[in-house]
């Protein structure tokens, strides 16, 4: 079969960065251990290229989110190092788990029962403190369905842990009684903001997702996490504009003279959002900014302070997470989550 020509968009990961990152959150996690949230393809990035890179760390402990994105995690760690955060929605689910060895999280009392009726076995618990979305509540606790449940983790997620907000201690609270009340072998209530909130959150695991891949939700963090996720364009095209010539779609942008510009075969597609309009790639310490609207698969750039720059050359968006979701006001989470699939990674 003819080999596919090189993709005009890179999605450089740095590995040593995740994998200093994960170890920066294990060791804020004082007595804890962190695990690693590897769900949507470990945030955009993919589970082949960040998933060895977490267990060469030190990494055992994976969470995913659907029951499809178990396959890949398991070809590169034991199936019983990996839970799914959704639980078990029917008998095909609990087959499947217990055929595979990977942990299911139970999060209501249907799904207990649902674990019961097909064989059982070690499972972790969600109990919600107050987030209202998975997880039995409180006043399930005593039913028996729960009650015989063989716990591993007993788990909890907090809601506005980026935040100085009072529902942390009032979700801590709820968590450790919670824990006076189901037998289980370990508790996990922190992912990555929570981590920074310091040792009470922390219990046996941690559940580091964002921070991993290069994002910050708490000033605590800045100096620890590094950037992981460096997109980059190849110039598809360069054009002379003249005076009063428009780009893009609604014209929004009027040549103000004469100028020379780049189309870059990336857009809205690839994740990079209209938001960004406005913003500047990059081409070593040169900025070339963003002209009209970002289209779904191009984005034209002010190439007058690059005069050398030609077609097949490369330019970079500047992704670091905080700075960026200040410049777009899109989360650091989506900005990740929302990339495509036709980098080259």
């Amino acid at each position: 079969m003819t080999k596919l020509p090189t993709p005009t968009l890179k999605l450089d990961i740095d590995k040593d960065a995740l994998a200093h990152n994960w170890r920066a959150l294990d060791r804020m996690s004082g007595e804890a251990r962190a695990g690693a949230a590897v769900k949507a393809d470990c945030y955009g990035l993919g589970v082949e290229h960040c998933v060895p890179t977490l267990r060469d760390a030190g990494c055992r402990d994976f969470f995913v989110a659907h029951w499809s994105e178990v396959a890949p995690v398991i070809e590169h760690v034991p199936a019983k190092q990996v839970a799914v955060l959704h639980g078990p929605l029917n008998a095909a689910e609990v087959a499947y788990a217990r055929e595979t060895g990977v942990v299911p999280v139970i999060d209501s009392l249907r799904q207990a029962k649902l674990w019961a009726e097909g064989g059982g076995g070690p499972c972790h618990l969600m109990v919600d403190s107050g987030i209202n979305r998975l997880g039995i509540s409180p006043h399930e606790i005593s039913d028996p369905l729960v009650q015989a449940l063989d716990v591993q983790a007993l788990m909890s997620h907090l809601a506005c842990a980026d935040e100085d907000s009072a529902m942390n201690a009032r979700q801590l609270e709820t968590f450790r009684d919670a824990i006076q009340r189901i037998e289980h072998r370990e508790a996990s209530l922190a992912n990555s903001a929570g981590i920074a909130l310091g040792s009470a959150y922390h219990f046996d695991l941690t559940r580091p997702g964002l921070s991993l891949y290069g994002g910050m939700p708490r000033p605590e963090l800045e100096s620890e996490i590094r950037q992981v996720a460096y997109p980059r364009a190849a110039i598809i095209q360069t054009r002379q504009l003249s005076a009063g010539e428009t780009v893009g779609y609604n014209a929004t942008f009027t040549a103000p003279t004469q100028m020379r510009v780049g189309v870059l075969s990336l857009g809205y597609a690839d994740g990079i959002l209209r938001a960004w309009g406005g913003a500047s790639f990059e081409a070593g310490e040169k900025a070339l900014p963003i002209l009209g609207k970002v289209s779904m698969d191009m984005i034209v750039i002010d190439l007058s302070d690059a005069p050398d720059l030609a077609e097949g050359d490369w330019v970079e968006l500047p992704y670091h997470l905080p700075n960026a979701a200040q410049q777009t006001s899109v989360s650091q989470y989506e900005l990740l989550t929302v990339l495509g699939n036709r980098y080259q990674r």
